[in-house]
């Protein structure tokens, strides 16, 4: 992965590396396989805030008319990580409200109204789940927008807050 992807703030980085028994154990827990793009990414740093946390839109979101921002990728383990007892994915579903399909895998701005996940829907459980953006703060239910149609693509696309005008 590159070096570059990381922003050096570690406010969200999990100190414990990631090895193949907590990465076993995470989607024991959470009842999906993750993407290897994603492993990949979290063995380099063991999640973070990338340097670029601005994703194109093609529709207005709660975020803004053309794009989404996440303030972090969480990675594996306490107190953070996409499988925490306390702040995982399985509590963002069960406590805010975000649509049992998949895995909450990225953090927004809203501290929790809003969030982007893994969507496992359509591919199933061990599948190449697709990305989304998921506001629950939506007045008839949860809001859906497609964001990219792997986490490889949604990575891949992010770009640097500047290219937006405030």
């Amino acid at each position: 992965m590159n070096n570059q992807f990381w922003d050096d703030s570690d406010y969200y980085t999990i100190s414990n590396p990631v090895s193949d028994e907590t990465i076993n154990e995470a989607e024991k827990e959470l009842g999906y396989k993750l993407p290897s793009t994603y492993i990949e990414l979290i063995r380099s740093k063991n999640g973070g805030t990338p340097i670029n946390t601005c994703f194109r839109t093609t529709k207005a979101t709660s975020w803004a008319e053309d794009h989404i921002a996440i303030t972090a990728i969480h990675g594996i383990g306490e107190p953070s990580g996409i499988d925490s007892k306390e702040y995982g994915s399985k509590f963002m579903i069960e406590d805010w409200g975000y649509p049992d399909i998949g895995i909450v895998i990225c953090s927004c701005p809203s501290a929790g109204h809003d969030a982007v996940m893994l969507d496992y829907s359509e591919c199933g459980k061990n599948g190449e789940p697709k990305v989304i953006h998921v506001d629950v703060e939506s007045l008839n239910g949860p809001k859906i927008t497609f964001l990219a149609k792997d986490f490889e693509s949604f990575i891949s696309n992010l770009v640097n807050e500047n290219e937006f005008s405030i």
